[in-house]
């Protein structure tokens, strides 16, 4: 059990890694350092696997060998609506943004700038907000509403 202790803190630590690197990535994109720019966006898309990775065995672990089901909101009143608000976002943007994030890296790597730029656009300030949330859902279902 101590195990499983253990993931709801390197998950969000990975989300909010994340979040640095696309930051970093996102100035040196702005500055004109591609090569910093592509060593970030990479470490931001490896960082995110490992986020995925955890996620998905900090879960198997809790229901197929623990027998446990999800972590419980305890919070009342406003907060309720407002995390799972947030949680829904976040849940449905981060399931909808993975392949269109494979898509732009695929055309940065591939030399197709033009085309990874104008999904970039779009697919950067999601991907932004998925980190972000991630670590604002743990904030709060761990930290400001913990079970009790």
């Amino acid at each position: 059990m101590e195990l499983l202790s253990i993931f709801p803190h390197l998950n969000a630590s990975l989300n909010a890694l994340s979040g640095v690197f696309l930051l970093a990535g996102f100035y040196f994109i702005r500055t004109k350092q591609i090569e910093r720019h592509r060593a970030c966006m990479l470490t931001a898309v490896i960082v995110s696997a490992l986020f995925l990775i955890s996620y998905l065995t900090h879960h198997a672990l809790r229901s197929y060998y623990f027998g446990l089901g999800p972590t419980r909101f305890t919070g009342e009143g406003i907060i309720r609506p407002v995390y799972y608000t947030i949680l829904t976002s976040h849940t449905i943007l981060a399931a909808a943004v993975t392949p269109f994030i494979l898509v732009t890296v695929y055309r940065g790597l591939k030399g197709s700038f033009e085309r990874h730029k104008k999904l970039a656009r779009f697919v950067f300030p999601v991907w932004l907000y998925v980190s972000v949330t991630g670590v604002l859902v743990y904030l709060i279902l761990y930290h400001l509403y913990p079970g009790r």
